[in-house]
């Protein structure tokens, strides 16, 4: 005989869209603590294989958590060293430099915004050339006035982004503690759904974060060849800022272009085409991210209508700004997966059986010698 199936209905998938937004205005309050716990999540599964391999190999999972994490450590702290003075000579010219690429911008502007006036008469008429010009540049001589909060703000958040590596350390070495604690709080009834919702939890997000790596992977290697064919100067740095960039959907594509076309129409004040090459660029990468990238990384992983992550993008950009828009999709994947396992477990009329079996079973046993 067959056993039916249990699915989710409507009324399951409210319950998670409305989690997945309650969840993502309570993220929004307490980001000091999600920053770094999503960057530790990222680390964990970045790090979970080789503390595997040393486990496999007869290590103990602490000792294997120590050996991969101070390791990570001491390579964070290596690089860091290394870079440590061109990131100084970086700091000491830093706002000079924003208002070179910001200036150089500018002319880019100009010069494209002139060349549509001598096509369009409609334009040359409204003088649009000058006046655009002229309100961005009285923005961008108020826009250093912000430079110093912005960097005093970076510095504040520095502290709490020390919490990853130590979260990453007891993710390591407790995690498989902390499934069997919550497993043994469970009923027997419900044992066997349990371990697959978390096995279906840690699934989905192990896929989605080592799917984002191996995107960021694939974005940053695009973006440098391309760059660094075109002639760009630092193309492998430039690249990978735009791929990180990229984990905020669509408004970090759009940053990590606005910013290599500055820093074309900086550098390469002589050849305005490199700036509309680069936007080529972009606009190649963002097609491959649609239908190549996306589909072999994060895609495949959470089983997500198109649909249903498009709309869903746009609700966390509203509900909790540019946060609820990086947020949005590991958490609709995890209330997605916890939902539709709760909701296949009150519906399907055998396992609610077998707990009220069980229940009463337990009540007569413990009153068994009151008779």
């Amino acid at each position: 005989m067959n056993t039916p199936h249990y699915g989710s209905g409507p009324v399951v998938w409210s319950g998670i869209i409305a989690a997945t937004c309650l969840l993502l205005f309570v993220f929004q309050k307490m980001l000091w603590l999600v920053v770094p716990f999503l960057l530790a999540l990222i680390l964990y599964y970045m790090l979970y294989p080789p503390v595997q391999r040393l486990v496999y190999r007869g290590m103990s999972r602490d000792a294997a958590s120590s050996v991969v994490t101070l390791g990570f450590l001491a390579l964070i702290g290596i690089g860091f060293t290394l870079m440590l003075p061109w990131l100084a000579s970086q700091l000491a010219d830093g706002q000079a430099s924003i208002e070179r690429y910001m200036q150089g911008g500018l002319k880019l502007l100009e010069r494209s915004l002139h060349m549509l006036e001598a096509k369009w008469a409609l334009l040359a008429n409204a003088q649009v050339a000058d006046t655009v010009v002229q309100r961005l540049g009285n923005l961008g001589g108020h826009f250093t006035e912000y430079i110093e909060p912005l960097a005093m703000g970076i510095a504040a958040w520095m502290p709490s982004l020390l919490l990853a590596p130590f979260l990453v350390f007891f993710f390591l070495r407790d995690g498989q503690r902390f499934k069997r604690f919550l497993g043994s709080a469970v009923p027997n009834a419900f044992f066997e759904r349990t371990l697959y919702l978390l096995h279906e939890v840690d699934r989905t997000a192990r896929a989605y974060f080592q799917g984002l790596i191996e995107l960021t992977v694939l974005d940053t290697f695009t973006l440098a060849a391309g760059l660094w064919f075109m002639g760009f100067p630092g193309a492998l740095a430039l690249g990978f800022i735009c791929a990180v960039l990229a984990w905020l959907p669509y408004i970090g594509s759009i940053l990590g272009g606005l910013l290599v076309v500055l820093v074309a129409a900086t550098d390469f004040p002589d050849t305005p085409a490199m700036a509309y090459w680069a936007v080529m660029l972009f606009i190649v990468v963002r097609l491959l991210d649609d239908f190549v990238y996306m589909p072999l990384t994060i895609g495949k992983s959470l089983h997500m209508h198109p649909l249903v992550t498009v709309i869903m993008i746009f609700v966390g950009g509203a509900v909790a700004g540019v946060p609820g828009l990086m947020l949005v999709l590991p958490v609709l994947g995890v209330v997605m997966v916890i939902g539709a396992t709760i909701g296949e477990v009150v519906t399907d009329p055998r396992l609610l059986a077998r707990h009220r079996h069980a229940r009463g079973l337990r009540q007569q046993q413990a009153s068994v010698d009151l008779a």
